[in-house]
C-alpha cells in the first residue's frame, strides 16, 4: 500500500543514509522500524499478575464446606444476638 508520511527533514537524511549504508531500500528501513515499535509497545502493554499465594496448594479449601450462612458468618462475622 502506498502512503504519504511527513517526515522531519534530519531524520529522513538518516534513514536514507541507513539505508544505503546496510543496502536495504528506505521502504525496508521503515518497515524494520515500525514493526520494531510496534512489537515493543505490545511487549509493554502486557502485564503478568504476580503469584501472591500462600499456604499449601494441595490442602483443601477450608471454606468449601460451610453452608452459605456459615459463610456469610464467616466473611460478615457473626450477627449480633437480639
Amino acid at each position: 500500500m502506498k502512503t504519504t508520511l511527513n517526515i522531519n527533514d534530519d531524520l529522513l537524511i538518516q534513514a536514507k543514509r541507513f539505508a544505503k549504508r546496510h543496502g536495504q531500500p528506505l521502504r525496508a528501513v521503515v518497515e524494520e522500524s515500525l514493526q520494531r515499535t510496534l512489537s515493543q509497545a505490545r511487549q509493554q502493554t502486557s502485564y503478568e499478575l504476580p503469584d501472591l499465594s500462600f499456604g499449601d496448594v494441595n490442602a483443601g479449601d477450608p471454606l468449601e464446606l460451610l453452608s452459605w450462612q456459615e459463610l456469610s458468618n464467616e466473611i460478615y462475622g457473626t450477627p449480633d444476638s437480639q
